[in-house]
């Protein structure tokens, strides 16, 4: 079980949708990125990665994108 508040839940939801993804999709997606970027999880890892790209890739969106990994 995760706890988060109920407004995060929503913006979650929402950027979620955005991206074509369920919101616990979508949580592990912003997840895997942030220990890649802290350098807890290597980039080439395999095994497990279920993230994919976004199909709005380089268009707008309504809330921000997390950087790209280097």
């Amino acid at each position: 079980m995760l706890r988060l508040d109920p407004r995060l839940y929503e913006v979650l939801e929402r950027w979620a949708a955005d991206e074509l993804r369920s919101v616990n999709s979508h949580i592990e997606f912003l997840l895997r990125d942030a220990a890649r970027r802290a350098g807890r999880l290597p980039a080439g890892r395999k095994g497990g990665d279920t993230s994919r790209p976004s199909p709005h890739e380089g268009q707008n969106s309504s809330l921000p994108r997390p950087p790209e990994p280097p």
